[in-house]
């Protein structure tokens, strides 16, 4: 499907933490083509350098790059301001992104930015952002930001994926709450982006199948308005089975095959 003006709609891709483009996008690799197929994807590299050893090293080459930095209680930013300055320069220049994609801080910081820019903080002049696939994504926990962010449910749809053996989990849950009638997919495994079964592709696909149905508005779709686990590193199996229970988050409980 494309805009009003020709263009295919596109999805920004965010990276995790001392990774880069290049990963995210072999991450998203291993799930069926179909999904994205009418999208065209980007996969921007991160600011700063990794400051420290990245968990990949050995396993995917070089670089290892970080949005931001972070103290150990996850309430201390630094090159936050700058990491969100390169981005909304790069979103202008090579938009309009019809949504976004992150892993771990990638998804953090996607969802910071949607957030932002539904109260005028930035991106005031960019259609605004429809959709977010948060991956291990979570809140910023400085109140100052989170006073504005997450002031208000953000009503551009998303999809959150959980692992159940990420000792993160909750903050993840909490970003998940931020959002207006999320839906929540859970899987077995910790922190990676998980291989999808028959049925969450189907999820999957339903999910951007509503989004390409909805009206566009000029050249958008719009409306109106870290630990890495890497490919074979968990054993995980199980029975295809998916549970959906209704309320104000949409949950689909994924058991891989």
């Amino acid at each position: 499907m494309e805009g009003e003006n020709g263009r295919k709609l596109k999805i920004l891709c965010l990276h995790g933490f001392r990774t880069s483009g290049s990963f995210i996008k072999k991450q998203i690799s291993k799930w069926d083509p179909s999904i994205f197929s009418q999208f065209h994807l980007e996969f921007p590299d991160g600011k700063f350098p990794a400051g420290g050893k990245s968990d990949i090293e050995g396993i995917f080459p070089p670089p290892y790059l970080e949005w931001f930095q972070f103290d150990k209680d996850f309430t201390v930013y630094t090159n936050l301001d700058e990491c969100i300055s390169y981005l909304t320069e790069y979103i202008i220049a090579n938009g309009p992104f019809d949504g976004f994609l992150g892993f771990s801080q990638g998804a953090t910081l996607s969802a910071l930015l949607i957030g932002y820019q539904a109260q005028g903080k930035l991106l005031k002049e960019h259609p605004p952002i429809k959709f977010l696939v948060s991956i291990s994504g979570s809140k910023f926990r400085d109140p100052s930001i989170c006073d504005v962010a997450y002031k208000d449910p953000i009503k551009a749809k998303s999809v959150h994926f959980i692992g159940e053996k990420d000792w993160l989990k909750i903050p993840f849950e909490e970003l998940a709450s931020a959002f207006d009638k999320p839906l929540i997919i859970r899987h077995p495994q910790g922190r990676t982006v998980p291989r999808l079964d028959e049925v969450f592709t189907g999820q999957l696909q339903n999910f951007v199948a509503e989004i390409l149905s909805q009206p566009k508005v000029g050249v958008s779709i719009c409306e109106h308005e870290s630990k890495v686990e890497v490919d074979g590193t968990n054993g995980d199996k199980g029975v295809n089975g998916v549970e959906i229970n209704q309320g104000n988050a949409e949950t689909v409980e994924v058991v891989q095959a």
